[in-house]
C-alpha cells in the first residue's frame, strides 16, 4: 500500500512540475496569417463562392459552408489585400455588393463613416458596385453557405453597414458567353 502511495505522490509531483503552455489567442497570431489563409483558399474557390470583408460586429454565422477568420486588421487593408489577390487570379472575379444602408448612415451617429465612404469610392473606382439592403445580402450568403464555401474576414471596423460582400464569378467565362452557349443549346439548362 505504501508503494502505491509513493507512486501516486510521484505522479502528482511530476504533473505539478510540467510547464504550462497556453494556446495563443487568435489576435496574438501572425498578423499576415489571415492573408495567407485567404490566398490559399482563393485557389480552391470559384463561381458561387463568397468572400466577405466585414466589420467587427458582424455575426458568427452557423451555416456549414461559412468560415470566419479574425484578421485584427483595418477593413481597408483587408479589402485591398483581397482585391489584389482577385486581380491576380486567373479564375475568379468578384461581383461586389455593399449594404444599401451605408449612404444613409449619419456622421454624427457613426464618426468616420464619411471618410470610409470616400475610401470605398477610391478603392472601387472603375468597378461595378451593387447595393442591396443588409438583410437581403445576409439571406443570400446564408443560402449560399448551405452548399458553397463562404469566407468571412472580420476586421477592426466599428462603423455599421460597412461590410463588403464579394460573390465570386468565373473570370474566363462571361455571362454573355454563357447566354450564347444556352442559346446554341436551344435554351436547355441554366448556369
Amino acid at each position: 500500500m505504501r508503494s502505491m502511495f509513493r507512486f501516486v505522490l510521484f505522479i502528482v509531483f511530476c504533473l505539478a512540475n510540467l510547464p504550462v503552455v497556453a494556446a495563443p489567442s487568435p489576435r496574438a497570431a501572425d498578423p499576415n496569417q489571415w492573408q495567407a489563409k485567404m490566398e490559399s483558399e482563393l485557389l480552391l474557390m470559384g463561381h458561387r463562392n463568397w468572400i466577405l470583408i466585414v466589420d467587427s460586429a458582424y455575426p458568427l454565422q452557423t451555416s456549414p459552408g461559412i468560415e470566419t477568420i479574425e484578421t485584427n486588421a483595418d477593413q481597408t487593408v483587408v479589402i485591398r489585400a483581397v482585391m489584389s489577390a482577385l486581380d491576380k487570379s486567373t479564375h475568379a472575379t468578384p461581383n461586389i455588393y455593399m449594404d444599401a444602408e451605408l449612404p444613409f448612415v449619419p456622421e454624427q451617429s457613426a464618426p468616420g463613416v464619411t471618410e470610409y465612404r470616400t475610401q470605398i469610392t477610391q478603392l472601387f473606382q472603375g468597378r461595378n458596385l451593387n447595393s442591396l439592403p443588409h438583410e437581403q445580402v445576409i439571406g443570400r450568403i446564408a443560402e449560399a453557405g448551405k452548399i458553397f464555401h463562404v469566407l468571412v474576414l472580420k476586421s477592426k471596423m466599428t462603423i455599421p453597414y460597412t461590410s463588403v460582400f464579394l460573390q465570386l464569378d468565373c473570370k474566363y467565362w462571361s455571362a454573355e458567353a454563357e447566354k450564347e452557349l444556352r442559346a446554341e443549346m436551344g435554351g436547355s439548362g441554366s448556369k
